[in-house]
């Protein structure tokens, strides 16, 4: 049986733990290492993108790096309970014709019982910013 660590239901520090490992894994922009850490029929809102399964998100996640390049991602804690976590986060990219852009947004998340996100809800705002406006170097 597959299992993510640490395993709902959460504590302050276990949810802080959760939020850690996904920034770093999605900073990875490895969409296989990612996709790992949801269900296999894992339900995604991003944005107006609707994606279903580990298939879909590997492919989801692919393309949204061949667009944004130099991806860097920083989540903070927000609130959770016993097996969901809603996180706040800002991530900075750069397109291909060299702008800068900096994304901010929320995350609602809801686990399985072995710390698999089954649910994923995400609202994102871009913002142009200036290659010295940077804040996540």
């Amino acid at each position: 049986m597959e299992q993510k660590h640490p395993l709902p239901p959460f504590t302050f520090e276990t949810a802080l733990e959760k939020i850690q490992l996904a920034e770093d894994a999605w900073n990875s922009r490895d969409p296989e290492r990612i996709s790992k850490a949801y269900t296999t029929d894992s339900e995604w809102r991003n944005r107006d993108q609707f994606v279903n399964g580990r298939e879909e998100i590997v492919k989801f996640l692919s393309k949204k790096w061949e667009r944004e390049l130099n991806y860097k991602l920083k989540k903070e804690y927000w609130a959770h309970t016993d097996n969901r976590i809603a996180v706040r986060f800002e991530y900075e990219y750069q397109n291909k014709e060299g702008n800068w852009f900096r994304a901010y947004g929320n995350e609602n998340w809801e686990f399985d019982e072995n710390g698999l996100m089954k649910k994923r809800f995400a609202s994102i705002n871009d913002l142009p910013i200036k290659e010295e406006d940077r804040k996540l170097i």
